[in-house]
């Protein structure tokens, strides 16, 4: 991306927002073009791509389909297994990571998948598992580098990196950048503002979440699953929840970041949205991010 000092100019968009997931049964799942329309009205310049089949396969065709809309491409969140030594995550990295160069992308963002559906449940890893994603996440950098793209892990809730203690250990054991997202680590009992002042030389992409933090303790409690606290609005627009967002973009600007903040607030949608639908609350969040940034 091209650098600059103005957070306006790195504020993106995911399609997450507007309820559209991988997750089987999520909810119901807008078009693409109304998600890339609104995105564009909302002065939004670029976006993630979203799970697989929400834009076209075809390297060449997903670009020019962002480019149609008026919006760059940032990165692709890519859930792949890293923990299993029978397992080559690599191929379907690569595959990501072609449609990311044809776009103009600069970040791959790597989830450490469970292998399950959802984000429900999880396994725990013994030390053979942990060797694994780690080298794993080190094969994943040097491929990404290779293509001109930065690897970031994403922690995130029901996946093998979730908690802030599981963050450090991947950034002790390995090489991979940093997807910070303030919200997952909130939820997975991490201090998403500790890791901001602690690493911001290992953070080269942002994801902005707001959380309510009573809904992020039944979570972590087991009272209620992560889908359940989704759909009960566990995410709300940026300055509405628990999570000091001042705070991170300043840690991350006053070292110099010249990142993405990927406006993210996990949706789930019972039907079509009537009115203005989530477009009203990426409208909060941008608004509060601005007002933020302004201030840095």
């Amino acid at each position: 991306m091209t650098t600059t000092t103005h957070v306006a100019d790195r504020v993106a968009g995911a399609p997450i927002s507007w309820g559209v997931c991988e997750v089987p049964g999520w909810g119901h799942q807008l078009q693409p073009d109304a998600v890339l329309r609104q995105m564009r009205e909302l002065g939004l310049c670029a976006t993630e791509f979203g799970p697989e089949g929400f834009l076209p396969d075809d390297p060449a065709a997903k670009a020019a389909t962002l480019a149609s809309y008026g919006l760059r491409a940032v990165g692709q969140f890519v859930p792949v297994v890293l923990h299993d030594p029978g397992h080559d995550p690599l191929p379907e990295v690569e595959h990501a990571m072609t449609g990311l160069v044809a776009a103009g992308a600069s970040t791959v963002v790597i989830a450490a998948a469970t292998g399950r559906d959802g984000y429900d449940d999880r396994p725990v890893l013994d030390e053979h598992g942990w060797a694994a994603l780690l080298g794993n996440l080190d094969r994943i950098t040097d491929a990404a580098s290779a293509r001109g793209l930065v690897a970031t892990l994403h922690p995130h809730v029901g996946t093998m990196v979730e908690s802030g203690e599981e963050t450090e250990r991947v950034l002790d054991g390995s090489r991979v950048g940093l997807c910070l997202d303030t919200g997952h680590l909130l939820i997975g009992g991490g201090d998403p503002v500790a890791i901001a002042r602690r690493h911001p030389g290992r953070i080269a992409h942002t994801h902005l979440k707001d959380v309510r933090l009573d809904w992020a303790r039944r979570v972590q409690s087991g009272a209620a699953s992560y889908t359940e606290a989704v759909a009960g609005g566990m995410y709300v627009p940026l300055g509405a929840g628990d999570v000091d967002i001042a705070a991170i973009v300043a840690a991350l600007e006053g070292h110099g970041y010249q990142g993405w903040y990927v406006l993210e607030q996990d949706t789930i949608l019972a039907g079509p949205p009537s009115g203005d639908g989530p477009a009203a609350d990426v409208r909060a969040s941008l608004d509060h991010l601005l007002a933020v940034g302004a201030g840095t």
